[in-house]
């Protein structure tokens, strides 16, 4: 397929707000909280997804494994998978097959829950890549980062063919991806201060240089008027650009540098659920993309350690996430009605 590269950064203007968002809701919001303890220890339990049955899966990175939760009884089951896939990343198809990314051995792989069966699609590369962070489409075909190997993959179900497109920029370290309404990946370069967007038909690479040469780019989420919603890591901003007026606008936590933002989950009112992994315990801040304010904040009840991910449920209005510290979470955000 061809490919081409466009760097708009240079033509765009920048809007900037750096100060601190709004904190001042004119309703009033609370954050519950519940976790559940993963039997299986420093396995690192993480990018939880949920099926049509309600059932939760999640990774085990460390241990080398998927898993499953039911939340109505807190029963757990693990699913091995092949030595040194180390997985990072699942989702969940149509079918409630279960996809996730081998990390260390160059696959992502179909996990079948009722047989436990295990169906893997290797990369068409003489190099090992590492594949990442897998997003679902419209059509039910697979985008996924290979953030050391430098490259953004598109895996067809029904073609079995698997196209990877480079970054061209060494060490961009493609890590969150999320796809929006016209079925175009978004993409954060976590190595580099830029997002990225690819056409899904031409496979044309669209590099957006963000305002601060600091900035590093790590989650991503994408507002239902397509605008581009991006946790920064190293500055403390939530970023917002926008693919049509090319301008972008940064809210500033309430932790600035030391937030470390990492997981991220988008509602279906377009609230920001942001995990501030740079204290202890995490906390969780709510942003509202409406109002432009922060709305809820509360810290994790286990510490968390980090929340690497997080996952919106939109049939139970939940956002699920895992922690380093064996547990999964899920957070429910409410309104506080008032005497």
């Amino acid at each position: 397929m061809m490919k081409m590269n466009m760097c708009i950064g240079l033509i765009c203007s920048f809007l900037l707000c750096s100060a601190a968002a709004q904190d001042t809701p004119s309703e009033t919001y609370q954050l519950d909280i519940k976790e559940w303890q993963v039997p299986w220890k420093q396995t690192r339990p993480r990018d939880p997804a949920v099926d049509s049955k309600g059932i939760v899966w999640f990774c085990g990175q460390a241990g080398n494994y998927l898993a499953s939760l039911d939340p109505a009884n807190g029963e757990f089951k693990q699913y091995s998978l092949p030595d040194g896939t180390y997985p990072h990343n699942l989702i969940i198809d149509a079918e409630d097959m279960i996809w996730y990314a081998g990390n260390r051995n160059n696959h992502i792989g179909q996990l079948n829950p009722k047989d436990g069966s295990i169906k893997r699609i290797e990369m068409p590369v003489e190099q090992p890549i590492d594949p990442h962070t897998l997003v679902i489409d419209e059509h039910q075909n697979i985008w996924f980062t290979a953030q050391w190997g430098n490259k953004v993959g598109y895996f067809d179900r029904k073609t079995g063919k698997v196209d990877l497109v480079d970054m061209e920029i060494e060490r961009s370290r493609p890590y969150g991806i999320k796809v929006n309404k016209a079925n175009t990946p978004w993409v954060v370069l976590f190595g580099t201060n830029k997002l990225a967007s690819i056409d899904p038909v031409s496979m044309a690479l669209t590099i957006v240089d963000l305002p601060d040469q600091a900035e590093r780019p790590r989650r991503i989420e994408i507002a239902s008027n397509g605008d581009v919603y991006y946790l920064d890591y190293t500055l403390g901003y939530l970023g917002q650009y926008s693919p049509v007026t090319k301008k972008t606008q940064r809210y500033m936590v309430k932790q600035g540098s030391d937030a470390k933002l990492y997981g991220s989950a988008m509602d279906d009112k377009n609230r920001v659920f942001i995990a501030v992994t740079g204290v202890q315990p995490n906390i969780i801040s709510v942003f509202d993309t409406n109002s432009k304010g922060f709305i809820a904040s509360k810290e994790v009840p286990s510490g968390a350690g980090t929340i690497r991910y997080m996952y919106y449920h939109q049939p139970s209005d939940t956002v699920w996430f895992g922690t380093d510290n064996d547990t999964v979470g899920q957070v429910k955000l409410s309104t506080i009605k008032q005497p």
